[in-house]
């Protein structure tokens, strides 16, 4: 999906969120209407129902008349799409939208048409609002859709969606053919090859801003126009990370698939893996802010959108390897034992005294496809969901 910087004008913002705020109103009528249905209570509307609906709600209610009836019915469409998403397994159930979050409107057919003003600026056509004008910060795709979006810093972007050319693999034959990425969290990404790439973060000044307009955050009435203002120049602040990390991804996982032929990643399941562990009332949980700390970690890196970017660049060349104990196997000889990994840093093997950075060995054993059980014999089974590395295996060698 390629995505640029729309730049409309007072009133073409005004009209483009009237826009978000009528299809975020149908898709949540839609969601409701999803909700109720049981198998005794008949089948829920299909879409030509709901467009009747539609046409009956935009006859009775004037705010939603002035509103554009080609985003309303493309919401309707929209929702369709997600509930076949749901049913064919790829997808969560749809749920109700939040003013402020995931505000956007698609426009299709006929009505997505898109013009050059020049080398930089472009514009393209949104119903009842006129041409809005953004950015041309690389070639536009060939489209036949696209989505118009505003983030929580007040951010309008038009996307196309198009899926991504293939970058071919460079075919050398060499040794550094095939590469491991071992993903982490004091190092977001090593590479078998020695490599250590951190994914950029806030800088400190920015890091103590943050914490400043949080502190006055948490002092602001709920409801009041000062806490409407500050939660915006939180997502100010905030958005700067999240497009750091987008741009690191996107370059990393370019430079990756260029280089290499095959490239191994451990198969990971991270939204088990950032679950909370608040637990209930009953039973509550452990250590929850420690852990609460680790899934921001995670999540600040980037691994799964690493993995899924290196996947459409790269299609058939990546491989997922089981993470079992990739960070306790030494990737000299294969001994595995937790006393192995010193630190986090260091890895140190108590059979053969081979030395290394910690994160650079589990990338080598990823490159290898090396994955272990506690008893050193390869993993056949499913992969875990996470690296086990405070187990205690029997200091068994391979």
């Amino acid at each position: 999906m390629s995505r640029y910087r729309l730049d409309p004008a007072a009133e073409q913002a005004v009209g483009m969120e009237e826009h978000c705020g009528h299809a975020r109103f149908v898709w949540n009528l839609a969601v409701e209407q999803q909700s109720w249905w049981t198998p005794g209570r008949g089948n829920a509307p299909n879409h030509a129902e709901r467009c009747r609906q539609l046409t009956e709600a935009r006859a009775e209610f004037e705010w939603l008349r002035v509103g554009s009836q080609t985003v309303q019915q493309q919401a309707l469409r929209d929702f369709d799409q997600a509930m076949r998403n749901f049913f064919n397994g790829s997808h969560r159930r749809p749920t109700f939208r939040k003013r402020g979050r995931s505000e956007g409107f698609q426009i299709v057919g006929k009505n997505a048409r898109v013009e050059t003003l020049n080398r930089k600026w472009s514009r393209c056509w949104i119903p009842k609002v006129g041409w809005v004008r953004f950015r041309v910060s690389r070639t536009i795709p060939d489209f036949r859709s696209y989505r118009v979006t505003r983030d929580r810093a007040g951010r309008w972007h038009v996307a196309f969606a198009v899926a991504p050319d293939p970058i071919p693999a460079p075919g050398t034959g060499e040794v550094g053919e095939v590469v491991g990425v071992d993903r982490g969290v004091a190092v977001s990404a090593a590479l078998s090859t020695g490599e250590l790439l951190s994914c950029p973060t806030l800088r400190p000044k920015e890091a103590e801003r943050l914490r400043r307009l949080q502190r006055r955050l948490a002092k602001a009435t709920r409801g009041s126009n000062r806490r409407g203002r500050l939660r915006t120049r939180i997502a100010r602040v905030k958005v700067r990370e999240v497009d750091r990390r987008k741009d690191w991804v996107e370059k990393t996982s370019t430079d990756l698939a260029r280089r290499f032929d095959v490239i191994r990643v451990e198969d990971l399941r991270i939204t088990n893996m950032t679950r909370s562990a608040r637990g209930t009332v009953d039973q509550p949980g452990r250590n929850v802010r420690q852990k609460a700390g680790l899934n921001r970690g995670i999540l600040a890196n980037g691994w799964g959108l690493l993995a899924r970017r290196l996947e459409q660049k790269a299609p058939g060349r990546v491989e997922k390897i089981p993470a079992a104990y990739t960070s306790q196997c030494c990737s000299s000889c294969g001994h595995v034992a937790p006393g192995n990994r010193e630190s986090q840093a260091v890895f140190r093997c108590v059979a053969c005294g081979h030395t290394a950075n910690a994160d650079v060995n589990a990338a080598c054993n990823i490159a290898a496809g090396r994955a272990v059980t506690a008893r050193g014999g390869a993993v056949t089974a499913a992969p875990a969901n996470r690296e086990p590395q405070h187990s205690a295996p029997p200091l068994v060698g391979v």
